[in-house]
């Protein structure tokens, strides 16, 4: 099986039980999708296996083909891909055209470029004596099958968008979206079908854990974004079979604004990427910390920003700013965090309540008089929430930013652009903007990947983004071909001693 479209998908569902998918701004179950069983994925997997070598052996002028193609289905299908995406997740429609289907189609394209680039065969120089002579190689072999967990937040970008450069270095590839939100997936896989990717190539096994759990011990590699904890479960899984993974983890992304900020710019980041996407970002802004001089005004027009943010079911183009939450327990963490911080001293300056009676809905939200004690400051809320901590100099921001088990992205405001990037060096995260925030992820050409454990390992992006994708594979090619080199048996004391001449003249020549 390659794909199924969402309006076909419960055309399988014998004998085993259909998962159901809701608009999380509705309630309202919209589709049923296949609870895949583990022969199933086995079977998907065969599969792959069989159409794998000929998908390599179409090389990347014939990959790319395929891919630019489908770069034209996504943008000529355009406000399907958006309505799918928005209906399976809550986001509002320009959430979904600015971070999923722009990332998308700039992926196609930026693949199928680069891959003949960052996958081109190297020439490997060596001061070795013994390989003087010899022609040495690099080169990078597609790793065959690859596994792909994706998340709820971002259907297309982070977990569909991984499959693009797996595709484009020569792999078959397995996806397993999220089982809340697997209707943009089956959309996408038929759009790849139609724009002439052999079948078996790709499958997308939708599922539950179990189905997950499954792709993970048929594929050769696996790809996941999700949370840390079950990060955690999935590398330990992939160790057992000695399998390479790269895990995109959870984020607590800090922003640092100092007391010379143009304050009018970082309060429009801070409101905007605080709630972009209902605040379900792993590269976002989860935690203010701003100098005391801008403090009191920094705060004011964040909290007249979010304020009037529209929240709301959406429905089409300019309907509303901001969707509902996605995943339904993460209502009850933001209500947690708020709750718990709330309890020890801090202020709801606006919002702060659940929403509407159906769907999963929480108030877009500004916390002040907070501390790093409490859950908002050091847990992922992962919800419309922005604490803003008051600190007294750049080095207490400094300080608070990096005390976290996470090092996703983080973000520096100031005039002074050398200070900046001397902050923005100081703090311990993959990816550091300075006043700017979250753009970067567009920069296709940018590594992005956690630098700490909690955030995972690996990067997405830039050479290392599809050379993960590959098994390394050193060729050396003798050009001079004597009988018998000399290092051979027998050992005779003539030429050992010649050997050593030679070999202490060779190391002084190092020098």
């Amino acid at each position: 099986m390659t794909s199924t479209a969402p309006q076909t998908a419960t055309q399988h569902n014998v004998g085993r039980a259909s998962i159901p998918v809701e608009n999380p701004a509705t309630g309202e179950v919209i589709a049923q999708v296949r609870n895949m069983a583990v022969a199933e994925v086995a079977e998907l997997a065969r599969r792959a296996r069989v159409a794998q070598p000929a998908w390599e052996a179409l090389g990347f002028d014939g990959r790319g083909r395929v891919l630019r193609r489908m770069q034209r289905w996504l943008m000529d299908n355009a406000d399907k891909v958006i309505t799918t995406i928005s209906a399976e997740t809550g986001k509002a429609y320009e959430d979904a055209q600015i971070a999923e289907l722009s990332y998308g189609a700039a992926a196609f394209e930026f693949w199928a470029k680069k891959a003949p680039r960052y996958l081109a065969d190297e020439k490997v120089r060596s001061k070795s004596i013994f390989v003087k002579g010899k022609r040495l190689m690099l080169r990078y072999r597609p790793i065959g099958l690859v596994g792909v967990i994706g998340p709820w937040n971002y259907p297309l970008t982070n977990s569909f968008g991984d499959c693009i450069p797996a595709l484009a270095a020569g792999n078959a590839v397995i996806l397993k979206p999220s089982e809340i939100t697997p209707l943009t997936s089956l959309l996408l896989a038929q759009g790849l079908a139609e724009c002439g990717l052999p079948d078996g190539v790709f499958a997308v096994a939708t599922g539950s854990g179990d189905t997950g759990a499954a792709v993970i011990d048929e594929v050769d590699m696996v790809m996941f974004t999700g949370s840390t904890a079950t990060g955690r479960k999935v590398g330990v899984r992939c160790a057992e079979r000695l399998i390479p993974v790269s895990l995109e983890l959870g984020g607590k992304d800090p922003m640092v604004v100092l007391a010379d900020a143009d304050v009018e710019r970082a309060s429009n980041h801070a409101a905007y990427y605080s709630m972009f996407n209902c605040g379900q970002t792993c590269i976002s802004i989860e935690r203010c910390y701003v100098e005391a001089p801008i403090y009191d005004d920094f705060v004011n027009r964040v909290t007249e920003k979010v304020r009037a943010i529209r929240q709301g079911v959406p429905a089409g183009p300019g309907s509303v700013d901001v969707g509902s939450l996605t995943f339904p327990p993460q209502v009850a963490t933001v209500e947690r965090h708020v709750q718990e911080a709330c309890e020890r001293g801090a202020k709801v300056l606006t919002g702060g309540q659940r929403g509407r009676d159906k769907g999963y809905w929480f108030e877009p939200t500004v916390l002040v008089d907070v501390d790093h004690d409490m859950a908002c400051m050091r847990e992922e809320t992962f919800g419309p929430t922005l604490p803003i901590m008051k600190v007294k100099d750049v080095d207490e921001a400094i300080r608070l930013a990096n005390d976290s088990e996470y090092g996703l992205s983080a973000a520096v405001f100031s005039r002074d652009l050398a200070r900046a990037t001397a902050v923005a060096k100081q703090l311990n995260a993959g990816a550091v903007t300075v006043n700017d925030a979250v753009i970067n992820y567009l920069a296709l050409e940018l590594p992005m990947g956690g630098a700490k454990p909690g955030s995972g390992s690996g990067h997405r992006h830039g050479p290392g983004g599809i050379r993960k994708y590959c098994r390394q594979q050193s060729l050396l090619i003798s050009r001079i071909n004597p009988k018998r080199d000399i290092h051979m048996h027998p050992y005779t004391a003539r030429r050992t001693r010649l050997l050593g001449r030679a070999l202490a003249i060779f190391n002084r020549g190092l020098k």
